[in-house]
């Protein structure tokens, strides 16, 4: 709707988890190389943990492409709600056993233990990735850490990554996974986005949507959506985009904090401290409704009055 008017190739706040539309922010960083130091120490368990919403998929996405094939044999199991035994035959299909469907838990079991010995031997560590690791049950995690009990004589022939919601850590606190909570040799937990982290992410991702020159989002836009979205890069997307749309009804090329309020109207999921009014969501409705008809001054003089 509103990508010519802001010169722009595409939506640059799409909620798809497209890793070339990832911004470089501290906490991302600091997650991924965390990740790249556990993966070379090549034991154990690491567990990543954030809210819903702040970028969990996204980092898995990038690990994912970031890892070599000379050197990994990574498996993606992105539903992780799967018996002990459906867990074996996805990792056995993730690893290239063929067989594995014809195969009793034992035969998968110890197709998996050849097959992860022959990857070690081309001098590659298979690694895990499970998206979604709250949704495991006791049961499976219980099959998974005694999967990683597969090892040589020097190394562990399995290394696992848990990107999960906090439920996770709630999860792990169990009593009867206290075995597998101490092979956790590294965990990460993703914060939210400050003020400054959400005016790159927003700069960032209309740069790589083709928006030339800075980011259109004022100061003052930039703390609304900071504090209507409590820094999760996900209502963040959903709020700039129906700010952009509000901007875009007016045929106003900078957004400004009213902007935002009429976004943040609109957004069920949006922090609940804010309150917002009635006719900030019919002024909203009002604003797309004169962008498809054409009706930009009027809609404009009715935003200042009631703004």
């Amino acid at each position: 709707m509103y990508e010519a008017f802001f010169g722009l190739r595409e939506k640059p706040f799409a909620l798809t988890p497209n890793t070339g539309f990832m911004v470089e922010l501290a906490p991302y960083q600091a997650c991924l190389n965390l990740l790249r130091v556990a993966l070379a120490e090549g034991e154990g368990f690491v567990k990543i943990t954030g809210e819903v919403g702040t970028g969990k998929t996204l980092l898995c996405r990038a690990l994912l492409n970031e890892l070599a094939a000379e050197r990994y044999q990574v498996a993606w199991l992105p539903d992780p709600a799967l018996s002990p035994s459906a867990l074996r035959q996805a990792l056995a299909h993730e690893l290239g056993i063929t067989d594995a469907q014809w195969l009793d838990d034992q035969g998968v079991q110890a197709a998996l233990q050849q097959r992860l010995v022959q990857i070690a031997g081309s001098g590659r560590s298979t690694v895990v990735l499970i998206d979604e690791a709250q949704a495991l049950s006791r049961n499976t995690l219980e099959g998974l850490r005694l999967l990683t009990n597969l090892e040589t004589e020097r190394s562990k022939l399995l290394q696992v990554v848990l990107f999960g919601q906090p439920e996770l850590d709630a999860l792990l606190d169990r009593h009867d996974l206290r075995q597998l909570r101490q092979r956790i040799t590294f965990s990460y937990r993703l914060r939210p986005l400050d003020a400054a982290d959400t005016a790159r992410y927003l700069a960032r991702r209309m740069a790589c949507a083709g928006f030339a020159g800075e980011a259109p989002f004022t100061p003052a836009a930039v703390r609304q959506l900071t504090r209507g979205s409590g820094g999760i890069p996900r209502l963040i997307n959903v709020l700039a985009h129906k700010a952009l749309m509000a901007a875009f009804g007016e045929g106003a090329q900078r957004i400004e904090a009213t902007h935002v309020r009429r976004a943040l109207a609109d957004t069920e999921g949006a922090q609940p401290f804010f309150q917002p009014s009635r006719r900030l969501g019919w002024l909203f409705a009002a604003c797309l409704a004169g962008a498809a008809i054409g009706a930009w001054p009027w809609v404009e003089r009715l935003s200042t009055v009631l703004t």
